[in-house]
């Protein structure tokens, strides 16, 4: 199983930017997708995820209201919507699955991460 997430790059402060997470190598798609990041110096942070079985979207309390966690249309794929941007959001941003729970561990498989860069 691979994951390809896509979409970084330099948004300026308050500004709007859509990562795409690609899942590919399983034809199942009953996984539970989550979205971490990681800033300079910081430890991965988990910031939320979609459940597979309900659709229920899970979110942490410095995102929550500004960020949004959905599945396309389109198998294997997820999105995560970033509105309203700050500069504490600069980090690299990685997809996982399976599960949606707040902790790396609980996460089997990892994309290469998208970097993020919030500044004026």
């Amino acid at each position: 199983v691979q994951l390809q997430a896509s979409g970084g790059g330099l948004v300026q402060p308050e500004g709007s930017l859509r990562l795409s997470c690609k899942v590919s190598g399983t034809t199942s798609d009953k996984y539970s997708i989550g979205w971490f990041r990681q800033a300079p110096g910081k430890e991965r942070e988990w910031i939320g995820c979609v459940d597979h079985g309900n659709g229920r979207t899970e979110y942490e309390n410095s995102v929550k209201g500004r960020f949004t966690i959905s599945r396309g249309d389109v198998d294997h794929t997820a999105f995560l919507q970033m509105n309203r941007l700050r500069s504490e959001d600069t980090a690299i941003y990685y997809c996982a699955i399976d599960s949606c729970l707040p902790a790396a561990l609980f996460y089997d498989y990892w994309g290469q991460g998208t970097l993020v860069t919030v500044s004026s």
